[in-house]
């Protein structure tokens, strides 16, 4: 057997990664050049392991000789063999996503299944130094950040992938070296997906003028994986500095951003984690300048200017508006608070907890409406001797937050606002000296 890349392989094993001996792992292995050279040198050596091959019949009977060669190969070496067959097509028009997503989803879930069920340590795939290049160059033309320059990592969670070292050549080397059978799978001959595009069009090109492109930026990537690791440390740092958690929300204050340099580069990765993309970015940095109120929104997020901040805070989910209170007691939840409702004798002594209302029964009749406020709302805030105000005006003035009045409940009875949830009752329901019975309302916010 050819030991050039078999001695690579376990110099590499020992560098990159720390297993013992007592441990063995799950191979996914597709019939291919790859990953049956990958099986080769596991059992050259002498490492634990098994194979998974998924079977997406994607390609008729040559899906199914890909299958046969790998239970083949697992027979005469006497290698524990897991299979699937996907119905792919289907799960792709069942989901709405593309061919090669749903075959990733698919696999990938599959492999940790039987990863889980069998006890085995990881699971290697076959990515080696071309695909770890491609990467990176798919990454640098879609427009990623710093993390999309790093390539594949030898390792992420419970994935190891021990042949990045090795460039597609050596492979196909080591593979004539040892007479070793491994199936070409025909779609890698095409250039109708984003991968095969870049190796069979891009790759080749820059190959002319850089023959060896491929050791070059193999060994870039290395070096941009370090420099990954001091660009997070300054970022955390900035992160510290400028984010303040309030509760569930995120407060930066717009003079100290606006102070930070490289401005966009912080200002990029600060929302990041909140799903703003790099052409929001511009749309971020307008907030700095804009009167408070304004907004933008991500899939999970909005970020809000609020006099001096910039406040991040999730997107409302609650789908429900209005609920009905048909008697008391009862206890209503929404998607924020909870709400408690029961009829009391009229106590000695009126609480001034703001999450606590008692209102006149009096003036009371059910059913009462628990709904979010909403346009046109008024009411008449007690101790302005029936001063008449609108709800939106009020919270202006007690400037609560945009993203906070989304929030905001209100208790409707017989057609008139008889409370301000957590903030201000209505002066027509105040409890009085005759007052008998007592609607006693309690607001419990989720911390």
């Amino acid at each position: 057997m050819s030991d050039t890349l078999l001695h690579r392989f376990q110099k590499n094993w020992k560098a990159k990664h720390s297993t013992t001996h007592e441990q063995t792992f799950l191979l996914t292995v597709s019939g291919g050049v790859d990953s049956i050279v990958l099986s080769e040198l596991f059992l050259a050596s002498k490492l634990k392991f098994a194979i998974a091959h998924c079977n997406f019949q994607l390609r008729g009977a040559e899906a199914d000789k890909d299958e046969e060669l790998v239970k083949e190969w697992c027979a005469k070496k006497n290698v524990v063999f897991h299979t699937v067959r996907f119905d792919t097509a289907d799960k792709a028009a069942e989901w709405k996503k593309g061919i090669q997503e749903t075959a990733r989803i698919l696999r990938y879930e599959w492999f940790e299944i039987i990863r889980t069920e069998h006890n085995y340590s990881k699971i290697a795939t076959a990515h080696h130094a071309n695909d770890n290049v491609e990467t990176l160059m798919i990454n640098l033309f879609k427009g990623t950040g710093i993390s999309g320059i790093h390539g594949i990592l030898p390792e992420s969670g419970n994935i190891i992938r021990p042949l990045l070292f090795a460039e597609k050549d050596d492979i196909y080397t080591f593979a004539a070296a040892n007479n070793i059978a491994f199936r070409e799978d025909a779609s890698n001959a095409k250039d109708d997906y984003l991968r095969n595009a870049v190796r069979l069009n891009i790759i080749p090109a820059i190959k002319e003028q850089f023959p060896n492109v491929i050791a070059n930026v193999q060994e870039s990537i290395g070096r941009f994986g370090q420099v990954e690791q001091l660009y997070k440390k300054a970022i955390e740092q900035e992160r510290k500095k400028l984010v303040e958690q309030r509760g569930q929300d995120h407060y930066i204050p717009v003079l100290k951003l606006r102070q930070r340099q490289p401005l966009e580069t912080i200002c990029y990765e600060i929302f990041l984690p909140y799903n703003f993309t790099a052409a929001q970015l511009p749309h971020i940095l307008n907030l700095l300048d804009a009167e408070t109120g304004r907004f933008i929104t991500s899939s999970t997020h909005r970020i809000i200017r609020n006099r001096d901040f910039l406040i991040v805070t999730t997107l409302p989910t609650e789908s429900t508006d209005i609920i009905v209170v048909d008697a008391a007691p009862c206890t209503i939840h929404t998607g924020n608070a909870t709400f408690s409702f029961s009829i009391e004798d009229r106590p000695i002594k009126i609480s001034t907890d703001v999450n606590t209302a008692y209102l006149d029964m009096k003036h009371v009749s059910f059913p009462v409406l628990l709904r979010k406020s909403k346009m046109g709302d008024y009411f008449y805030p007690f101790g302005m001797k029936m001063k008449k105000k609108k709800v939106s005006r009020y919270l202006i003035d007690e400037k609560v937050p945009l993203h906070e009045k989304e929030h905001i409940w209100v208790i409707e009875c017989s057609k008139r606002i008889a409370w301000i949830a957590g903030m201000r009752f209505d002066e027509r329901f105040k409890v009085k000296d005759t007052t008998e019975k007592v609607l006693v309302i309690k607001r419990t916010v989720k911390p």
